[in-house]
């Protein structure tokens, strides 16, 4: 069958032998399950250059996922389901078999209409056609493995997504949007001032994030269409840790306009600022549940670094993490059932997760310098900053800390990642 890839896998991780480049990042991938699902991907019909640039993005996105191998189609290249020998298919392995045809239309747009084939039962999975503007061809790519990856695992694909994060060459600081395997990069905002803290808005046409181009913290929500940005919080002090609710009408802040760090309410506009903690520690990180009820954030009012949640509408805090070493920068879950965080102990930084009903901690990553996590919107990959050859990588683990990634730029230190979400 094919899904008995995703029944066992193993805990041990080796360095599979790929690597995916684009101008912009290489991303070498570590682990994988022990019964990777064999999908042959061939060339499709019609325009060659379109072909094969289309196909090079479906089977990175798939190989990156630690769920897929690829099979070689030894020359033979069916490009509609009448011309398939599913026994020759069967010979070479292959239990999924993704055939088509590709064509630049006249209004500008590329058209690509293909078929996901079970091998193994020798039935038609999907038939459908994907298009995009020209120079989006690499979406119709990406689209195409999202159709796969959805079939074959029952879980929503992410590689039509971005990620935004801040990479610093030597005193310049760069706030970039880019496809979620390092393509398509884009520059949002460039200075020789710090930037941190970027947050995606719910429909990901926005950016919050932390400027210190005034000489202080302060907080900026910027279109990534018309680039038109606004001040959100620029009070005395410190104004930090922008977070999105689910619905974005409002994003919650930390603000030290009242004496230490608390968090507020504020609207995108910068209206309407409430307070909503008030301890007499440091309250930072916000972090909205799926459901916009909630807030986990990071505070140190029990003496040292630890998780807590509390209520969007106020009322008793409740701490979540416990035991040795200190937690800080939850996120939740996109199912809402959990959340990710950074846990430092023994003088190492770590990414774990933790489920809401068992309380029981999972530490994903073997430790070093690993911090601010950020889960992919369908919660199966969790995005984080790490080291690497002497600089600042990005890092991907799955969810069962079984399939790792380091994604590493061409030049500069990359840090504080973010996924954004579905477009």
């Amino acid at each position: 069958m094919l899904l008995r890839a995703f029944q066992s896998v193993v805990g041990i991780l080796f360095l599979a032998h790929v690597s995916v480049v684009s101008a912009e990042m290489t991303i070498e991938i570590i682990g994988a399950g022990e019964n990777q699902v064999p999908v042959a991907i061939v060339p499709f019909g019609g325009d060659g250059k379109l072909a094969q640039a289309i196909k090079d993005v479906m089977v990175g996105d798939l190989l990156r996922s630690g769920l897929f191998r690829t099979v070689g189609s030894g020359g033979i290249s069916p490009h509609v389901p009448a011309e398939v020998s599913y026994p020759d298919w069967q010979a070479r392995g292959a239990e999924a078999l993704v055939i088509g045809t590709v064509a630049a239309k006249a209004n500008g747009r590329t058209e690509a209409r293909f078929q996901l084939l079970d091998v193994v039962k020798q039935t038609k999975l999907i038939d459908l056609a994907v298009s995009a503007d020209d120079i989006q061809m690499r979406a119709i790519g990406h689209r195409i493995a999202d159709l796969v990856y959805e079939k074959l695992t029952g879980d929503k694909g992410v590689f039509n997504t971005r990620i935004a994060y801040v990479n610093r060459i030597g005193q310049k600081y760069n706030l970039i949007v880019a496809d979620c395997d390092g393509y398509n990069e884009q520059i949002v905002l460039s200075q020789n001032d710090l930037i941190m803290s970027p947050a995606w808005s719910p429909d990901g046409s926005h950016l919050a994030y932390v400027s210190f181009e005034t000489g202080h913290a302060v907080v900026y929500v910027q279109s990534l269409y018309t680039g038109q940005r606004k001040v959100l919080a620029d009070f005395e002090g410190s104004n930090s840790a922008p977070a999105w609710s689910p619905d974005g009408k409002q994003l919650a802040v930390v603000l030290t306009r009242d004496g230490s760090s608390q968090i507020y309410l504020a609207r995108p506009d910068g209206s309407g600022i409430r307070r909503i903690t008030f301890s007499d520690g440091i309250d930072t990180e916000p972090n909205f549940s799926p459901d916009g009820q909630y807030l986990l954030f990071t505070s140190d009012r029990g003496g040292s670094p630890q998780i807590y949640r509390m209520p969007v509408k106020g009322g008793m805090e409740q701490r979540m993490t416990f035991g040795e070493g200190n937690n800080f920068s939850p996120r939740h879950s996109p199912d809402g059932k959990g959340f990710v965080y950074t846990h430092f102990s023994s003088g190492k930084f770590f990414i774990a997760t933790q489920d809401f009903k068992t309380e029981q901690m999972e530490i994903l990553t073997e430790g070093g310098w690993e911090k601010k996590p950020s889960y992919a919107p369908n919660g199966k990959l969790i995005m984080f900053a790490s080291e690497g050859r002497g600089r600042g990588i990005l890092a991907t683990v799955s969810s069962d800390g079984r399939v790792k990634q380091r994604i590493f730029s061409q030049s500069g230190d990359a840090r504080e990642p973010v996924w954004g979400p579905y477009p």
